[in-house]
């Protein structure tokens, strides 16, 4: 019988073809999936059945999707980190242009010049205004890059072939991310003084409690007056009342974002563009692969990757039939579930366990199937929030 997979928005062909369709039914109305698929849709916890396993999302942000009741429920949503990373690595590279040259008051301006029809009279009238449009070059200047993940890298790949120094600030930088580093990223200790010894400042953090605001007053405060600030990650991460109040006080000489607000959109000194950061072909494509793939992935063989709940765990498959467990971070419980197995005289081929925070997971694969009996028995230990089997365990 086929999977049923829910769509909640339009997802890319590309993506939706890793999905084999003599295994998986894709549609945006069922009554009971096995997996919803989605990019922007706001997903609210009761909107989500009872026979869902798995929650993807075709993006890297997740605040659409109620991550802790999902957990609450043994549901691993996965997102696809560093699929849109090329996209929005060359959008902040338009940014870090147009904030550097008059570009974007040249063009108003050129369109104000609609009604002239002498092109020798729309030469010399250009050559006399175009000083008011002057700008500087990138070359020799500093980029502050926060965050370093699949996106802050590229970024600080990019600026340094821009002829930028750059400097580098991100505590939860893994040794996955500081490989791909360049030995000229410089290091900042502290956020506070990134800002102060900066040109371009570029956002790249997920929003998060610690993260949600922190670009604020006392950072703002800490810029060298004429600073560019870019923020293509997240709007809650700036306070816009300390922004504006930066900006007023020409603290800030720019602000360039992806998130527009009513109380910036009319400013002289602020470009906003309409949230296209990750909206790119390619990128759309990239991020709806990498979700499906995920998808498919757990529920052929209950492997995770790239999960934003659950932690990372994928065991090669060495038998058929194949156990997953997911309980409460809490000592017993896996050996409660061997207990179990071990009373059916059913032996264990493999095996790995990882948590996450509250959460454990857990792959078994056994030489052959438990009873229903015994599958209910290990539902009904406390701190079990599901038990699924997985593959030929006829």
């Amino acid at each position: 019988m086929a999977r049923q997979i829910l769509t909640l928005n339009q997802i890319s062909l590309k993506g939706l073809e890793r999905l084999p369709r003599d295994r998986y039914e894709i549609a945006s109305e069922f009554a009971h999936p096995e997996a919803i698929l989605l990019r922007s849709h706001k997903l609210e916890a009761q909107d989500i059945p009872n026979s869902v396993l798995a929650i993807a999302r075709a993006g890297a942000g997740v605040n659409n999707i109620p991550v802790a009741a999902c957990t609450a429920r043994g549901i691993p949503v996965f997102n696809s980190p560093g699929a849109n990373a090329n996209a929005v690595k060359e959008l902040v590279a338009t940014g870090l242009l147009l904030g550097s040259r008059g570009i974007m008051e040249g063009i108003e301006y050129v369109h104000t010049l609609g009604q002239m029809t002498d092109p020798a009279e729309m030469h010399r009238v250009l050559e006399a205004q175009k000083k008011q449009f002057k700008g500087s070059e990138l070359v020799g200047k500093t980029l502050g890059v926060v965050g370093l993940g699949a996106i802050g890298s590229l970024v600080a790949e990019m600026a340094l072939t821009l002829g930028m120094q750059v400097i580098g600030y991100d505590p939860a930088l893994s040794v996955e991310a500081a490989w791909r580093l360049s030995s000229q990223v410089r290091r900042a200790d502290t956020l506070s003084a990134l800002f102060a010894r900066c040109d371009y400042i570029s956002l790249h953090l997920p929003v998060l409690e610690s993260t949600r605001g922190l670009i604020g007053a006392e950072l703002l405060g800490a810029v060298s007056p004429g600073t560019c600030l870019l923020n293509f990650a997240r709007q809650e991460i700036v306070d816009e009342a300390a922004l504006i109040e930066a900006l007023d006080e020409g603290k800030l000489r720019r602000y360039i974002a992806d998130f527009p607000s009513p109380a910036l959109i009319q400013r002289k000194d602020v470009i906003l563009t309409p949230h296209i950061g990750a909206s790119t072909e390619e990128a759309e494509d990239n991020c709806a692969i990498m979700a499906a793939e995920q998808l498919r992935d757990f529920l052929e063989h209950g492997n995770i990757r790239n999960s934003v709940n659950f932690p990372t765990l994928q065991l090669e498959r060495v038998s058929g039939c194949r156990l997953s467990v997911t309980n409460d971070n809490v000592p017993k419980i896996l050996g409660s579930v061997l207990a179990i197995l071990a009373d059916e005289d059913i032996n264990v081929i493999d095996m790995l366990n990882k948590s996450r925070d509250a959460v454990a997971y857990n792959l078994i694969d056994i030489s052959t199937a438990p009873s229903a009996e015994a599958v209910e028995r290990m539902r009904k230990l406390a701190g079990v929030i599901n038990v699924r089997l997985i593959g030929d365990c006829a």
